[in-house]
Parts: C-alpha cells; sequence; structure tokens
C-alpha cells in the first residue's frame, strides 16, 4: 500500500494499542492494561500493520505519531 492509500486514522482502540506500545510497554502488560491476551494483542497489531502496509509494529508506531494521532 502506498502512502497515498492509507487511512489518515485509525479506531481508537487501535490507537491506544500502538500509544502503548510507543510508552515501551511490553505486549504482556499491553494484554494485562486493555484486559485482553498476549494472543489477541498481537493479532491486532499485524491487523494494523497489514491495514497500513507496514511490515514491523514500530512502523505502525512513527506513522501514527508522524500524525499527531498518538
Amino acid at each position: 500500500m502506498t502512502t497515498a492509500q492509507r487511512p489518515d486514522t485509525l479506531p481508537r482502540a487501535d490507537l491506544e494499542l500502538l500509544e502503548l506500545l510507543a510508552d515501551g510497554l511490553p505486549l504482556d502488560a499491553i494484554a494485562r492494561r486493555l484486559d485482553l491476551s498476549e494472543r489477541t494483542v498481537r493479532r491486532r497489531l499485524r491487523a494494523i500493520c497489514d491495514r497500513l502496509g507496514f511490515a514491523a509494529p514500530i512502523q505502525a508506531v512513527v506513522w501514527a505519531a508522524r500524525r499527531g494521532l498518538l
């Protein structure tokens, strides 16, 4: 997906997950904070990356931060 095809925003729940990741929390801590399983957190991160066309969650974090979404 090119930059022009990426959505300008993400659902609040996805942004919250990326924000916790940006804060440096490990996946197990993110899962506890969001009351989810670690597997669900991993799947949601993969879905976010797939939607935005990134290979790694940190790329999604940087993308969101540069747009002022975090």
